[in-house]
């Protein structure tokens, strides 16, 4: 006898429920008995109230733009002022010793250190560091003559975004092109004015 045309025989592949699909294949005889599954019989006995169809997600139109804001942490802070004032130092990083701490971790420790103790003005925090250091045996030489107690906290912030633009390949050809204009500026005055021989 044959079975009369329902939802499952209309719907193609996902979009029938699985409990339909289980039960024609089981009918089409695919399916053993013993292959049958526990939970078949209890969705025939306890049917839920609305069938779970599968739907297609929509599509979402337009950009989705997550919101990414800049990580920045109190030592990045100190971080950027000691590089801006001090440079990266003659000390190279030495990566293959394990427990290996730059000049600059140094210094930020023994900045956080000061700075739990409470003695030191917050203006005057950076430079004791400077001179705690030097009392350890750590010579810090500066870059500049920068007064680093008079920047604000929002001149830390945006010294800390602030991404160089010029990359060391481009500083190098105008270096070279600096020097090719002087040659050419030389030989220009050498023409102009040859050496009596």
């Amino acid at each position: 006898m044959p079975h009369p045309p329902g939802p499952a025989h209309v719907l193609p592949g996902p979009l029938a429920s699985l409990f339909l699909r289980t039960r024609n294949l089981l009918r089409a005889g695919v399916l053993s008995e013993a292959q049958k599954p526990l939970w078949l019989d209890v969705y025939a006995a306890f049917p839920p109230l609305r069938e779970p169809r599968y739907r297609e997600p929509r599509q979402q139109y337009g950009k989705v733009q997550d919101v990414i804001l800049p990580i920045l942490y109190q030592e990045d802070e100190i971080r950027a002022k000691f590089y801006e004032v001090y440079g990266n130092g003659p000390q190279y990083f030495e990566l293959s010793e394990l427990n290996f701490k730059s000049i600059c971790q140094r210094f930020v420790e023994k900045f956080n250190e000061l700075q739990k103790e409470g003695k030191i003005e917050m203006e005057e925090l950076f430079e004791e560091t400077g001179k705690q250091l030097f009392t350890e045996g750590i010579h810090l030489r500066r870059k500049e003559t920068a007064n680093v107690a008079q920047q604000t906290p929002e001149e830390v912030k945006t010294s800390v975004l602030e991404i160089n633009s010029q990359t060391p390949l481009e500083e190098r050809q105008e270096q070279k092109q600096d020097q090719e204009e002087q040659n050419l500026e030389s030989t220009d005055v050498e023409k102009e004015n040859p050496l009596p021989s």
